[in-house]
């Protein structure tokens, strides 16, 4: 046990850190989590006392929800199970733990991440990682061979949480799949229009989906080229002859026109696995186009998502906010896309099935996960701006109002605003034509 007059030192420290986050209006995340160190620097000085002081508080990487937080949320639950419905899927429900077995060796590296429960009743236990293998093992234990179904359920993970940008350690998944013997890329292709037509529905800003195929990258990676540099010499222990050439690949994007230039190219050719992936990409976006989304689908060979079940298409939804600066705009003066957050993942995993069947009989799966909870931040900081409830209310206390609610702009239309066909924004008149731009950059430098 540290020295008591030391105890007391840190306690000062962080209280002033405490004040300090307060002062500058951080977020209550981050508040919460330092008056947590705080109290717990309090609690040894009881304990010292030999008084026991419980820190009242929610587990690292969880958290509470408010009645107005919880309307939120049932309003995107509503959106995504209405899209689930509207395309057939019926829902099932699995425990929350698995056997540690089930889990074990179908996740790559994240594995590590997998909550270990202890021995209980002779059975080594784990929280479910995700909702996809659980689906796995009940198509198999079910001798299931061919359902569309979705699930929403809480899920687990032993993360280092960021919770102001959405990631918990117990949090939401809304998974859409579809198992089963179809033709070729129609349930792949059902998967991507499900994102477009949810990220649409909820209206929380312009997005893209990325798509690529892990063949494509496996026969990549297969071939005596040069490519990827640094990171993928010293991480992957890739030879810098193959690492240097994977660059040039990684950084194209189209559709199907970038597909079929592919198939012509002559190193690519070479790879089986890279022509099989590109002739199923490039059948994907002929369907994308029946389904009118190709606006918002982009083939991407830099996607590579990491889970070891992946067998074919990959797909990652993310949100976008259209570059501005001119060093954003590409070579053909088109303004870029810039990635701020990936709010929805999957992709087919064939042979995940067939590791839990006896016989290892396979089921071909397709399935896609929505990241519901970025997407809820998103929508808690949009209906931050709250009405006051007062009838006929001054200016004075309106700003004032604004003030103790930590509300960082006010937008005063009056009488003369209206005639100059300007809007004061604090106290600059700012034009009609330029609000929405102000308004941007000034919460982006707050």
């Amino acid at each position: 046990m540290a020295d008591k007059a030391q105890i007391q030192e840190a306690i000062e420290v962080q209280g002033e850190e405490v004040r300090k986050l307060k002062s500058e209006k951080a977020s209550k995340e981050q508040i919460d989590e330092e008056v947590s160190k705080l109290l717990q620097l309090k609690a040894q000085i009881g304990e010292d006392d030999g008084k026991h002081q419980f820190v009242l508080k929610t587990a690292k990487g969880t958290r509470d929800y408010n009645p107005k937080q919880m309307a939120i949320r049932e309003k995107v639950f509503n959106t995504i199970l209405g899209c689930f419905k509207r395309h057939g899927a019926e829902t099932i429900d699995t425990p929350v733990f698995e056997l540690k077995e089930t889990l074990t060796g179908k996740y790559g590296e994240d594995s590590k991440l997998i909550y270990d429960l202890k021995d209980q009743g002779g059975e080594l236990l784990s929280l479910r990682y995700d909702l996809t293998v659980p689906f796995a093992r009940y198509l198999a234990m079910n001798k299931i061979t061919n359902i569309k179904r979705y699930h929403i359920a809480k899920v687990y993970r032993r993360d280092n949480p960021a919770m102001t940008r959405g990631r918990y350690r117990e949090f939401y998944q809304c998974d859409f799949d579809i198992a089963g013997q179809y033709d070729a890329m129609i349930p792949d292709a059902e998967c991507l229009k499900i994102v477009y037509e949810i990220l649409s529905e909820l209206d929380i800003g312009d997005f893209r989906i990325k798509v690529n195929d892990r063949r494509i990258l496996d026969g990549m990676f297969a071939m005596p080229w040069k490519e990827v540099r640094k990171e993928m010499v010293s991480e992957k222990g890739l030879s810098e002859e193959v690492a240097d050439q994977i660059g040039e690949y990684v950084s194209l994007q189209g559709g199907m026109e970038l597909a079929e230039r592919l198939l012509q190219d002559q190193k690519m050719s070479q790879s089986k696995q890279a022509c099989a992936g590109l002739t199923d990409i490039k059948l994907l976006f002929s369907y994308l186009q029946l389904f009118q989304v190709t606006d918002k689908v982009v083939f991407d060979l830099s996607l590579a998502r990491g889970l070891d079940y992946y067998t074919g298409i990959i797909y990652e939804g993310v949100l976008t906010q259209t570059g501005i600066a001119a060093e954003a705009q590409n070579s053909s003066g088109a303004e870029e896309s810039v990635s701020v957050g990936s709010v929805a993942g999957g992709g087919r995993y064939d042979g995940l099935v067939g590791m839990f069947d006896p016989k290892g009989r396979k089921v071909p799966c397709v399935g896609v996960s929505i990241g519901i909870e970025r997407i809820f931040s998103i929508m808690e900081q949009k209906a931050e701006a709250e009405v006051m409830y007062k009838k006929n209310p001054k200016l004075l206390s309106q700003l004032q109002y604004c003030e103790d609610s930590g509300i960082p702009l006010v937008a005063i239309l009056g009488e003369q605003e209206l005639k100059d066909g300007v809007v004061k924004l604090r106290t600059a008149d700012i034009s009609r034509a330029d609000l929405i731009a102000e308004i941007k950059r000034k919460t982006s430098e707050a």
